[in-house]
């Protein structure tokens, strides 16, 4: 197989703009359950009974990664979003779980096409999906702060044929499995997994402990090791290899139209596997009470902040300031927004940091931090919590005071109605060429961990 028959070989999208201007690459990985091919075509009965995917018809993803690369290519870490993430859909569908926004974006485009005279299956099913994929991705963003560069969703099926194409994977569970609802049934300990197997791996939710996040850790620890058998073996660097891979998935990989492959899998053969970590989005609730049933509730600037520190090398959380036990922060409401203050001195609390008072305050057009003499450190620190809020030395405030001040631009914490406008968080330009620092207890592809 030559290098053009490759690329023309793969079903492309285009979901994304392309890559951004900074050198780095952001990248989501979907999972699809989905009983189609890439191009819209029905999988044939027997492929469907020897995947165990049952009858389930609706359009679900099963795995959303976002996988962040640096401009230099060292290092990659990969955050996973649960699958019941309670967020809002964006285009009027309101909040929903994550999962169903390829299915609401794709259903909303069927019922267009099919009034606009589309016929044939495989092309309203093509269109369609494309229509769901945007959808997708613009949740993705709109949660996650974070400009989407490349796009990959596999399938069902790709799934299955890129773990029997790489050998298998090695995984290792605390305790033996038996659940009839994915067909996992799996002993206790290390072994090599593939194929079908594979497959109810990483779908099991019933009998774990933490239901859906400790599914999202059975996906975390097996896709380290799908990349460690890949990077071990030499796979990127292979011309025969990696296109023997890529023929396996033809029929089950969609990729954004402007990604060349060939050129990134170069550029990343040389990545060790102690540099590509996996890790999970801040969760609030896991367990958290809606109208679709129980899901898994975040907060969105949290997720917005820690995805972001992380990608600009910085450890998930800031570290606390010297002498912040010792000051007293009061919030000013400068907007017609009734409560603004008590929410954002709540979120203050919520982060130990001393809180004061909450009162209204003379309107005004910019929002700041303004800290007495000698406390700079601690005011930078607390305006980073409120999403980089400017900060402002005032002589007349006395020692151990700060004042937040919140006028109409402020659309940090505390301010869930302007959430949808909030900004990235902007940090020091330098930092920005650093290697993501994940959390302590991210997996990596740096050994198998046993996990449940």
């Amino acid at each position: 197989m030559t290098v053009s028959d490759l690329e023309s070989g793969l079903s492309t999208s285009d979901v994304t703009a392309g890559a951004s201007a900074d050198g780095s690459l952001d990248v989501l990985l979907v999972g699809m359950d989905s009983r189609t091919d890439a191009q819209g075509n029905p999988l044939p009965d027997d492929v469907l009974e020897r995947l165990g995917a049952g009858d389930n018809e609706a359009n679900l993803t099963d795995t959303l990664i976002l996988l962040h690369i640096p401009k230099d290519r060292s290092r990659a870490v990969a955050y996973s979003l649960p699958r019941d993430t309670y967020t809002r859909i964006p285009d009027g569908h309101g909040k929903h779980k994550i999962n169903s926004a390829f299915g609401r974006g794709k259903s909303e485009a069927e019922s267009e096409l099919q009034q606009q005279g589309v016929s044939g299956s495989a092309e309203l099913e093509r269109r369609s999906s494309e229509a769901g994929r945007k959808l997708l991705l613009s949740t993705v963003e709109d949660l996650t702060g974070v400009g989407i560069d490349h796009y990959a969703e596999v399938n069902l099926l790709g799934f299955y044929q890129l773990t029997k194409a790489v050998g298998g994977v090695d995984v290792c569970l605390n305790d033996a499995v038996d659940d009839s609802y994915s067909g996992a049934d799996f002993s206790a300990g290390p072994q090599t997994i593939s194929g079908s197997d594979a497959l109810a791996f990483v779908r099991q939710r019933h009998g774990l402990p933490r239901g859906d996040l400790d599914r999202v850790v059975r996906q975390q620890a097996f896709l380290a090791g799908l990349a460690r058998s890949i990077l071990s073996t030499g796979t990127l660097a292979s011309p025969s290899k990696l296109s023997g891979l890529f023929d396996s998935l033809q029929k089950s990989v969609v990729l954004d139209q402007d990604w060349d492959v060939l050129t990134f899998a170069g550029q990343m053969q040389n990545l060790a596997g102690g540099n590509l970590a996996f890790d999970t989005i801040p969760v609030e609730d896991p367990a958290y009470d809606t109208p679709d049933g129980e899901a898994i509730q975040v907060d969105p600037y949290e997720v917005r902040t820690t995805i972001q520190r992380v990608n600009q090398g910085l450890p998930p959380e800031p570290p606390q300031p010297p002498g912040l036990a010792s000051t007293t922060v009061d919030v000013r409401n400068a907007t017609d927004t009734s409560g603004l203050a008590s929410g954002v001195l709540d979120e203050l609390a919520s982060d130990d940091i001393p809180t004061g008072t909450a009162e209204n305050a003379t309107p005004r057009n910019t929002s700041r931090v303004s800290y007495a003499p000698g406390h700079g450190e601690i005011a930078r620190y607390i305006a980073e919590q409120l999403n980089g809020l400017p900060v402002r030395r005032d002589p007349e405030l006395g020692s151990g005071q700060l004042n937040v001040l919140l006028a109409d631009d402020y659309d940090g914490p505390g301010n869930e109605q302007n959430f949808a406008s909030q900004k990235p968080l902007q940090l020091d330009g330098a930092q920005r060429e650093q290697p993501p620092a994940p959390s302590d207890d991210a997996i990596t592809a740096d050994g198998v961990p046993c996990i449940n």
